[in-house]
């Protein structure tokens, strides 16, 4: 299967995405936010870097519970911003 390249837009929401986590991470470790979502620390560290800028819904909704966000907040923190 052959995945089709991610538009610059895509790649710069994964970003912000990234950005949120490592934020509402804070002091919190990376294994600790990642085992309390049921990921591995290494697919959380992808998302965070922007490595993987789109992760499936459902991982994004257990991160966002593990860390208290709502995901209206991620939405809004993370969606383009018209120029």
């Amino acid at each position: 299967m052959v995945r089709t390249p991610l538009t610059p837009e895509e790649r710069e929401r994964g970003e912000r995405l990234g950005a949120l986590l490592r934020e509402a991470r804070a002091g919190r470790s990376m294994v600790e936010v990642a085992a309390g979502a049921g990921l591995s620390a290494e697919t959380l560290r992808k998302i965070e870097t922007g490595r993987a800028p789109t992760p499936a819904f459902f991982t994004v909704a257990a991160l966002a519970q593990v860390l208290g966000l709502s995901l209206d907040e991620v939405i809004r923190r993370c969606a383009l911003v018209p120029a």
